[in-house]
């Protein structure tokens, strides 16, 4: 697999897509990626093809195994206090499968930067190197700042707000924020029927 270092937003959404999809985010519902078939789902709606899922080869239990316990990786990175820990956190999950950076051509023809994996990496392996390049990238185009818990109460979630305006303050912005906003809703009703 190669992975575009100029595409950081891709990792970084992952990092804390993955985060998210933990038990004690997902409290309503449990863990997101219980089975080998929710990891291929994931993996699917964030558009990556890994090179350990070439040829048809399914991930097994022992991968998604793998994948949670990178998933808290992957979380501690977004919550670090400091620029510095933020870095040296995603650069180990880089170097995870991440080899030496190469200069190749897109699919327009135009010079990019790619970091390749090692051949043989496992699905968590190559994960992490996606997350580790994304969180790097991240903190390099938008800053430390960008790296945000949920506002929304009693939510647990984290995510790096790729945003051009950098205004995000949800993990899921269609689920948290709608949430909210209804409760905001009921609450501006419930007491306007008691001032009438």
């Amino acid at each position: 697999m190669r992975i575009s270092i100029t595409d950081y937003a891709v990792g970084a959404t992952v990092a804390g897509d993955l985060a998210n999809t933990s038990p004690t985010v997902q409290t309503a519902t449990g863990d997101a990626l219980p089975t080998p078939e929710a990891l291929i789902r994931f993996l699917d709606g964030h558009g990556l093809r890994l090179d350990a899922l070439a040829d048809g080869r399914p991930p097994t239990g022992d991968d998604v195994r793998e994948v949670h316990l990178l998933r808290r990786e992957a979380r501690g990175v977004v919550e670090t206090e400091t620029e510095d820990q933020a870095v040296a956190g995603a650069a180990v999950l880089a170097g995870r499968a991440g080899l030496s950076p190469v200069l190749d051509r897109d699919p327009a023809g135009q010079w990019q930067w790619y970091v390749p994996t090692a051949r043989g990496a496992s699905i968590a392996g190559e994960l992490a190197a996606v997350i580790g390049v994304g969180l790097l990238g991240a903190v390099r185009a938008l800053g430390h700042g960008r790296f945000r818990a949920c506002v929304a109460p009693g939510c647990r979630g984290v995510f790096v707000d790729t945003s051009r305006g950098g205004r995000r303050v949800y993990c899921t912005p269609d689920l948290c924020g709608n949430r909210l906003n209804v409760a905001n809703h009921r609450a501006r009703n419930r007491l306007g029927s008691l001032t009438e």
